[in-house]
């Protein structure tokens, strides 16, 4: 019989999701001869049963596009606000997927979708999933689509504020997306020359940033541009927080925990950028680049490995290999168990290469 796949995007948009379904729904119908049916904004598409077919038309031209043809949705089948609270929604989904008579469901996202997916598959779905998000930080793959077009993007804006922080003597602090992982920072920085570059894998301390900051007013360079992930986190940040998981761990009650370095808040990063002007007497000026990172056309990278692990996950599916994430490792792919890549992240190691050559060439931490 001819298999029927069902397909979701899930969480944040991301550049190369609709290579990625293009690669997924060409493979299986073209070379598999199997049908496609997308289901609309993430899970909560399979809740409602919003569907919209996916055939040779709707797959056409889509490859350069970003965003997702299909909508997403940061919804979660387990807690999904329906009807004026939230309510564990997976039977739903359980009986809609044998309603549609699907042999599988693909699932697209970051590492919530991982989750959320081994949730279904737990609940007796034949899953499979792709690893997407620009910040890099699934478990288990060498890389995620969308990371380099983001990289591209933060990478251009640095290169732009260059300019302005240099003809004012300013200290120019680019906020850059990455809650948990400075992956997007840290590459963006060294490819773009920023002189600090501060990630939430090592906490900083403000004023050997703002040494590091006069040391370069000293050498005649009136100017720096400071990368900072949405995530990174000082050191007495960091020492408070991890004082206060250990009060709670202990059992003692009422103990607020600082906030988490994952929270975004933009009074982070001014609060850093009016402590810099302080300690050094340069004017400092934010940029934040926000949304604008997950924008826009996928780069020709991202197209290519979205395309490879798209087509991938086809030849799993009709190998009826199930209940795994479609990895890369190095050219090729590798099928990792979902309760190896759920409920992980990949962090920068604080000795990875990158980190060390951007300390060769000078660029400070402010460790």
């Amino acid at each position: 019989m001819t298999q029927h796949i069902g397909i979701l995007t899930s969480g944040g948009d991301s550049p190369g999701l609709n290579a990625a379904i293009r690669g997924v729904g060409k493979a299986c119908m073209a070379h598999y001869g199997m049908r496609l049916t997308g289901f609309r904004d993430g899970f909560r598409g399979l809740v409602e049963n919003r569907t919209m077919p996916l055939g040779g038309e709707q797959l056409s031209g889509i490859l350069t596009l970003g965003g997702t043809i299909l909508g997403t949705s940061r919804d979660k089948p387990h807690k999904m606000p329906m009807d004026g609270e939230v309510r564990d929604l997976t039977e739903q989904i359980v009986a809609n997927y044998h309603a549609h008579q699907l042999d599988a469901l693909v699932c697209l996202g970051g590492g919530g979708t991982q989750k959320n997916a081994l949730r279904l598959l737990r609940a007796g779905l034949n899953v499979v999933t792709l690893p997407k998000t620009i910040d890099n930080d699934v478990a288990m793959t060498d890389i995620t689509f969308g990371f380099d077009t983001a990289l591209g993007i933060a990478t251009d804006a640095i290169d732009r504020l260059h300019s302005t922080a240099h003809s004012h003597h300013r200290i120019i602090v680019v906020e850059i997306m990455g809650h948990r992982a400075g992956w997007l920072a840290l590459g963006a920085g060294i490819a773009g020359g920023a002189d600090v570059i501060l990630i939430p894998e090592i906490p900083y301390r403000v004023d050997d940033v703002a040494a590091a900051i006069r040391r370069r007013v000293e050498q005649g360079k009136p100017f720096s541009i400071v990368a900072v992930a949405e995530g990174a986190i000082s050191r007495e940040e960091h020492d408070a927080l991890l004082a206060a998981r250990a009060l709670k761990k202990e059992g003692k009650k009422r103990v607020s925990l600082p906030q988490e370095p994952e929270i975004v808040y933009a009074d982070r990063t001014l609060t850093l950028a009016k402590r810099l002007e302080a300690l050094t007497g340069l004017e400092a000026r934010v940029t934040i680049l926000g949304h604008l990172q997950r924008g826009g056309t996928p780069s020709a990278a991202d197209r290519i490995l979205a395309t490879r692990l798209g087509t991938a996950a086809a030849d799993l599916i009709a190998a009826r290999q199930y209940g795994v994430m479609v990895a890369a490792r190095g050219e090729a792919t590798r099928a990792v168990p979902l309760d190896e890549v759920a409920g992980k992240v990949k962090t920068v190691p604080p000795d990875h290469p990158w980190v060390a050559s951007a300390r060769r060439v000078g660029t400070s931490f402010g460790d």
